[in-house]
Parts: C-alpha cells; structure tokens; sequence
C-alpha cells in the first residue's frame, strides 16, 4: 500500500519497523499536533509512556509555509541559514517571527500539559515522532530538546519523509521512515484524512496514555505455534499467534479445511499481526469431512465450530480478555456471521472476503457485531449477493468495493488492500483507538 488512511494508520505502520526496541527505556515523544495520533500508536504497541516535544516552526515572513528554522522547549533554535539568506530575513524579521512563535510554543505547552510535568528522559532512548516531515527543521529542533532533556539515544521516526530531509537529520542517532516517496510534494499529499488534529485531541491522547499500564510486565507471553481445538468430539487443528501485547483476536472461516494453509489468509494474517492483532488460522472441517461437499455447505455446523473456537480462546489465560473479531472468506463469511448470533463470547467486529454472507440467511438481521464486507468489482454475481445480505443487516457496516479484484482476489495489489481495510477495521472496532476511519460507515464503489 502506498500512502496512508490517516495518522493512526502511520502510526501503527511506523510502529511495525521500531519492535527492536521494544523491551528497552524507551519514551515516545510525540510533536503536536499531527505527531501526537502517530505517537500514540507506536507508544502503544512499545508499552512505552507517552510525552509531547514542543516545537514551532518558524516561517519566512511573506511565506508562513516555507521553514525557514524551528524553535523548541528550552530555548532551541535552529536556523536554515541558507534559506535565510535567499529569501532575505533581515535580523530584526527574523527576531520578529521567533518572538511570536515562542509566545505560541509557551501558551500551547501550558495548554497541553495541563499541570502533567513531562517525562524524564535521563539515560533513556527517546523516539521523536511526527506525521512527516517536509524540511525536517521541526524534527531536527525536536531531537536537539530531546537530548538537551537527558536522552541517551534520540531516534527521530516519521511515516513519510523525503529522502534527502532525512539525510539531513544528524541530530538523531537514528531515523526510521516507512516511506520515502519521490516525488514528495507534501506531508498531507500521502494520508487519505489528512484533518487537523486539534488540542483537546491531543490532551486525550496524552491522557490515555497515561491511565494504560506502560510496564512490560503487563505484557502477555507472546505465542506462534499450532494448537489442536477439541470441540465435542472432533478436535480441529489451528495455528496461533499472539503477540507480546495484543489488541484483540480474529479467528479465521473458511468453509474448506485450507483455511491454516492458505497462503492468502496467511498473508491477511501477518498484516494484522503487524497492527498489534492475535490471530487463529482455523480449520472449520476436519480431513474427512471435507470429502463430503455438504459439509461446505453447513453453515450451522460451520458457526458452530467458529462460536466453539472463540470460547476456546476465552479458557486461555493468554487470551481470555481479549476482544475477538471474525474473518470469514467463502462459506467462512457466512459462518462467522451466525457465530456472532449466538458465540458466548460476544464478538466485536466481522469481516468477510469475497464471502458469502446470504448464506446466513434469517441469521443476518441478527448481528450486532460490526460488520465489514469486502468484495472484488470483477467479481459481479458475489458482489451481487453481498448488496442483497447487508440490505437485511441491523448492525453498522460497510460494503468495500476492491478495484480490478476477482474473487480470489489474486490480481496485483488487491488482496495487500484489502488486508489493510480487514486491518483497519478490525483495530478500529476491537478497540484499537485512534479516530474513526473517514468512510467507516459508508458503502463504497
């Protein structure tokens, strides 16, 4: 995927590349405002506390947009002095712009910390965060304060960045980017809801942070192995993953026994694993059974088995508080949507690929669970059948229509989008926080 959906999307994405440092001191500094969404996920999935580094940048004056420095907290500044020069910034413009700009930095610190002190980066690795960086003065003064704070190791770390502002950050003694696109443009060019994040946004943010445990004690056993279901008398056969810190949980329907070895559920899979979310690749039917083409076909006895997995989820101690979500592909879809009728474990969210979910039938009207149906354009006659079943849902849902997709998804590009809307979906209604995906409640296509 190129670009992003929003910041908290950047973040979890940035998030992805900086796991070596989960498990060391690690403080993530968000930059308000814009950086504050992006920080907030990756300090999240670090379970590391989350600050803010306040800085302002300093516009030419007949070009507010163009950097042409930044200051910071502490009195840091940093000057392009070449820019300066070329644009004409005599010394009392320049004394003018500062004065102005450190007047706003004060008022925003006292408004953003609220009486919180910030936190203490001695001896300890701090992560500058924001949504991009253009010129990179901003982040280069962010890094300087972060260091002048007490930091052993400033990493300064950005979604989307041109490559040359990157180069041009020596202040950091390392710098993660996930995306270097060329041309560049702007930093809101690459999000798809670029919105202005606002003060009282970021104070939340802040907040949250600070009420959710940040010890990596709290931190579940991470798990990856293959796990035998015993449900009755048939004992279905699965692989696991759950991460050291989990969000939540998504079983995976199929109607077939392939669901574990498929390699297009295994790669759904390991993009949700990449946003924080446990995964159980099922197998619904055993070897058997799945000689028997009915048995394709039973979606009673199919959401039976999906209901059976989520209870068998919750008797586990490294998942038994987890909300869970279902993905169901082919029959799978239909299946997980009864299993969401009747599970005993209430189910958070529901995404169906290329599925069936008419097969459902009276079961539809009934489910709460928020529900997302992903179905190919070129796939005509499902995408048919998917507008005639979330005419009958109740529930919040949604229709996304994948361009240039057939049904299994196979053309180029198509099955990573449609892994990243699962992804989204599922972290955004399991729980995920961020703010709500622009188009979260629309039909698309």
């Amino acid at each position: 995927m190129s670009g992003f959906l929003d910041r908290a999307d950047g973040g979890r994405r940035l998030a992805a590349r900086l796991q070596h440092l989960r498990g060391r001191d690690v403080v993530v500094l968000g930059i308000p405002r814009g950086g504050v969404p992006v920080a907030f996920e990756v300090a999240r999935s670090l379970g590391a506390p989350l600050d803010v580094v306040v800085v302002r940048k300093l516009g030419v004056p007949w070009h507010p947009e163009l950097a042409m420095g930044a200051i910071g907290e502490g009195g840091y500044r940093v000057l392009d002095r070449a820019l300066v020069a070329r644009a004409g910034v005599d010394a009392t413009e320049l004394a003018a712009v500062e004065r102005r700009e450190r007047q706003v930095l004060d008022e925003r610190v006292a408004r953003l910390r609220r009486g919180r002190g910030p936190v203490d980066l001695s001896g300890r690795v701090a992560v500058v965060v924001d949504d991009g960086i253009a010129t990179g003065a901003t982040a280069r003064v962010a890094c300087e304060v972060a260091r002048h704070l007490g930091a052993e190791r400033v990493v300064l770390a950005v979604p989307v960045a041109p490559a040359d502002s990157l180069r041009a950050v020596t202040e950091a003694d390392d710098v993660v980017c996930v995306e270097t696109p060329d041309p560049f443009l702007a930093v809101g060019n690459h999000y798809r809801d670029f919105g202005a994040t606002s003060d009282e946004e970021v104070v939340a943010l802040l907040d949250r942070a600070e009420r959710a445990p940040s010890s990596h004690d709290t931190a579940v056993p991470p798990v990856d192995a293959d796990v035998a279901i015993r449900l009755g008398t048939v004992v279905l056969e699965g692989h696991l993953h759950v991460p050291a810190q989990p969000r939540g949980m998504v079983v995976f329907a199929h109607g077939s026994g392939s669901s574990r070895h498929s390699p297009r559920n295994q790669y759904v899979a390991s993009v949700l694993q990449q946003a924080g979310l446990g995964t159980l690749l099922l197998d619904l039917l055993t070897s058997e059974e799945e000689r028997d083409r009915r048995n394709v076909f039973d979606i009673g006895l199919l959401a039976e088995r999906v209901a059976g997995a989520a209870s068998w989820l919750q008797d586990r101690p490294e998942t038994a508080d987890l909300p869970i979500g279902l993905f169901g592909a082919s029959t799978g879809a239909a299946a997980a949507l009864w299993a969401a009728t009747e599970s005993p474990r209430p189910i958070g969210a529901v995404v169906s690929r290329g599925g069936r979910p008419d097969l459902a039938g009276a079961r539809l009207p009934l489910v709460a669970a928020p529900t997302l149906l992903i179905v190919g354009s070129r796939d005509s006659e499902v995408l048919r059948l998917n507008q005639r079943a979330r005419a009958q849902l109740r529930c919040p849902s949604r229709l996304a229509v994948v361009e240039g997709a057939g049904h299994l998804f196979e053309e180029p590009g198509t099955l990573a989008r449609a892994a990243v809307l699962a992804r989204d979906w599922f972290v955004e209604e399991l729980g995920g926080g961020g703010r709500p995906l622009a188009p979260a409640r629309r039909e698309a296509g």
